[in-house]
């Protein structure tokens, strides 16, 4: 799952088909969203505002407030935007593979210098119009891993009806607990033995509907 750097895991939206603007409005739009990551990566939530992300992007701040609002209204559309993306979940011909692969994208967004990806989960919790974003991004991640599970179904890996979601959910929370919540120091070993405890049980049946 990669972040808006580039996971990575709820409101729900498809994946999103629709173009968007061209030209110089796209061009600001860039601009803008690139000025936001990078005030948010060195400064966090709180040092996070509209005059300081206008300057960065060298607009003026009546668009930034005109478009965007808030620094709420910012971080959605940075959030929205990585939905935008061409991203695929990892083909390696197994499904401990694939989810190893995706793990170890998963680590590399949470441990990057500037921490975008753990500064934007942090700013989820202070906003609201950040938080609704964050879960349709979420929602779209999740619903592209979903090829992983049904690869190893197809595959005879998997029982028939094994939950996707449920698996996915088991495979990459290990990352989360550990590097976001305990804040532990990061353990190059931990995408792969968090991919194949997933994996075993759901080959056990763990994740199986009835």
């Amino acid at each position: 799952m990669t972040s808006p750097e580039a996971p990575g895991p709820n409101g729900t939206r498809p994946p999103p088909t629709g173009r968007r603007p061209g030209g110089r409005t796209a061009r600001v739009r860039r601009q803008v969203l690139d000025a936001t990551l990078a005030e948010l990566g060195e400064h966090g939530y709180d040092g996070l505002t509209t005059d300081a992300v206008a300057a960065r992007a060298g607009v003026h701040r009546t668009t930034v407030y005109r478009r965007w609002g808030d620094v709420g209204g910012l971080l959605a559309d940075v959030l929205d935007a990585a939905g935008d993306d061409g991203w695929q979940p990892p083909d390696t011909g197994s499904l401990e593979g694939d989810l190893g692969a995706l793990n170890e994208e998963i680590l590399a967004a949470l441990t990057a210098e500037p921490p975008i990806m753990t500064a934007l989960i942090a700013a989820s919790f202070r906003s609201e119009q950040a938080a609704r974003a964050q879960q349709r991004l979420w929602e779209d991640r999740y619903v592209r891993c979903e090829t992983v599970v049904g690869r190893a179904v197809e595959r005879g890996e998997l029982p028939p009806r094994t939950d996707a979601r449920q698996l996915l959910i088991a495979s990459t929370a290990p990352l989360y607990h550990q590097l976001v919540l305990l804040r532990t120091p990061p353990d190059p070993r931990l995408p792969a033995h968090a991919a194949k405890s997933a994996t075993l049980a759901a080959i056990a049946g763990a994740f199986t509907e009835p």
